[in-house]
């Protein structure tokens, strides 16, 4: 079929929403959700190779590590594998006494007895109804009145009530899905949740669950928070009443809506680790989460580990978590680009001198220490990159911290090799081009110190006395100066006739302790008023700097 000329003819704009004094806009969102993990149901039947037990279990376990109290278990009149886990589950104890598991099903009696069934010797449980309630499903998938499809919900909860008497040791929580509910009229929404209350009759000590999903995300964020607010302000006896957000990502803002909706009102968000689900998935709760956790509230899960969460989801889902992902992603804490590098190194820096913890680095929005990452995956080097990133990258290798303008002189090595190369540039990489550029911890340059002796003359210079091999062959050598570093200058100018002149040095230790290491590093102008940089390391600050200036000789020659 040809495409239209103008494909949006094809469809209407969302209708707004009769929403007086809307309060939403106004309020931040100051503590936690509860949270329901729909992993094991949503997003579980939204792969490829649905999860066999194994991978159940673990994904059961890891949803426990991470201090998930709400567990969408499954959907147990679906078949043997699901009932068996939902009961497996149960028999074994493995439930914790403070966790809810949950299992769906749709408003058909058999299904309902069944679900019940699943969950016989729980503690507790919820026990989560739904039916489609919207115009397109009433009119083309049920060809169904309101009426009609009203009946049908509230068939379901007498089911549901009946069939939790017959269990009276169990804490039996309930839940009710006008699915559908983000393309259906609200006064209709509210219509079949009030008849649902009549017959299940909460209480602000027990009370229900309605669950408002996006189904289908098909209006922008903002009109998803405006029905939660409208349903929250219209719904009876809203003290008896959980409201929970179910928000899928077909437009891209499934964490947005469910953002905007605990700010319109709602108690509960429900969704997948990493975003799983049908068609482009729900809400991430990983996302969210530690979205809160970077406006300094804390919400109650655990992603401290976040790489054996991702190592988990994976191996279950059997689908890779994007590079891209927010906070998980491999690649979502690295800076490329020269100008991100140079500013996180320098927020690094300030973070280390702060007398406070407050986070403030640029570029990351939050500390991937926190999520049990390291720092020296923040900064990568490929052709992208500007000096901020190799000296980060060797400050954090070796230890190195390269005085300003010796980034600069170095930066031209690492951008060639980069472009020789056409690929992202690793530690290794510019360890030795760097020792390459500089001649340090190298067998193959020309001027190689041997041993050396210093000693103080009457009147008070320097004396420098050594063997330096010079292109393999020893030879015995002597200066005078000011200090050490003048005296082998004027040693390497007489003994062969290189002529340097310093401009600056400046000097570090490598580590602490007593295993610590010393560098030291040389600006020096050659003779035809060029730079030149000289690094010496060593275990001995001295000596550090008379291989300091044998790396600019070397350099000079090169």
């Amino acid at each position: 079929m040809p495409m239209l000329s103008n494909p949006s003819a094809k469809y209407a704009a969302f209708p707004q929403v009769p929403l007086e004094n809307r309060e939403w806009p106004a309020r931040t969102i100051t503590a936690p959700p509860r949270w329901l993990s729909t992993d094991l149901r949503d997003g579980n039947q939204s792969i490829i190779d649905p999860m066999d037990a194994v991978k159940k279990n673990r994904f059961f376990d890891l949803l426990m590590d991470i201090g998930v109290k709400e567990v969408e278990v499954g959907f147990p009149s679906a078949g043997a594998t699901e009932f068996d886990f939902i009961s497996g589950l149960i028999k074994s104890g493995r439930v914790p006494d403070d966790v809810l598991v949950q299992v769906l099903t749709q408003s058909r009696e058999e299904l309902i007895r069944t679900s019940f069934e699943s969950l016989t010797g729980a503690k507790q449980a919820i026990v989560h109804l739904y039916n489609a309630v919207s115009p397109a499903w009433r009119d083309i998938v049920f060809g169904m009145t309101r009426d009609e499809v009203r009946d049908i919900a509230v068939a379901g909860a007498k089911v549901m009530r009946d069939e939790a008497a017959k269990q009276p040791d169990t804490d039996w929580h309930f839940q009710y899905s006008p699915e559908t509910f983000s393309t259906a009229e609200l006064d209709f929404s509210l219509e079949v949740c009030a008849s649902v209350m009549e017959v299940l009759a909460p209480t602000p000590d027990h009370p229900i669950i309605f669950n408002l999903p996006a189904t289908v995300e098909a209006a922008t964020a903002n009109i998803y928070a405006d029905q939660i607010e409208y349903f929250a302000k219209n719904i009876p006896n809203r003290d008896s009443v959980v409201i929970s957000l179910h928000t899928h990502n077909d437009r891209g803002t499934g964490v947005a809506a469910a953002e905007l909706g605990l700010m319109a009102g709602a108690d509960r968000v429900e969704g997948c680790l990493f975003g799983n689900g049908e068609r482009t998935g729900n809400c991430c709760l990983v996302t969210m989460a530690l979205n809160m956790y970077t406006q300094g509230v804390d919400p109650g899960l655990d992603f401290s580990d976040i790489d054996r969460v991702i190592e988990t989801v994976e191996y279950c889902n059997q689908l890779p978590v994007h590079e891209r992902h927010p906070y998980g992603g491999e690649l979502v804490y690295t800076a490329f680009s020269g100008s991100h590098q140079d500013a996180i190194k320098k927020g690094f820096d300030a973070h280390g001198r702060q007398n406070d913890e407050r986070w403030r680095v640029p570029y990351l929005p939050i500390d991937p220490a926190d999520l049990g990452r390291n720092y020296e995956a923040v900064i990568r080097v490929n052709s992208q990159s500007g000096k901020g990133g190799f000296a980060w990258v060797l400050e954090q290798d070796q230890g190195l911290k390269l005085p300003k303008k010796m980034q600069a002189h170095f930066s031209r090595h690492v951008q060639e090799m980069a472009d020789r190369l056409g690929r992202e540039l690793d530690a290794a990489d510019i360890w030795q081009t760097f020792r390459s550029a500089y001649h340090v911890q190298t067998s193959d340059k020309h001027f190689q110190l041997v041993n050396y002796e210093e000693s103080r003359a009457a009147d008070g210079t320097r004396l420098f006395a050594g063997t330096i091999a010079v292109a393999g062959k020893e030879q015995s050598v002597s200066g005078r100066g000011n200090g050490l570093i003048s005296s082998v200058i004027t040693t390497i100018e007489q003994a062969f006739g290189l002529h340097l002149e310093v401009q600056d040095y400046t000097e570090h230790a490598l580590g602490t302790g007593t295993d610590a290491r010393a560098a030291a590093y040389l600006e020096c102008l050659d003779k035809d008023g060029n730079t030149v940089w000289g690094c010496g390391i060593d275990e001995d600050i001295a000596t550090a700097s008379v291989r300091a200036v044998l790396s600019a000789a070397n350099t000079a020659i090169s």
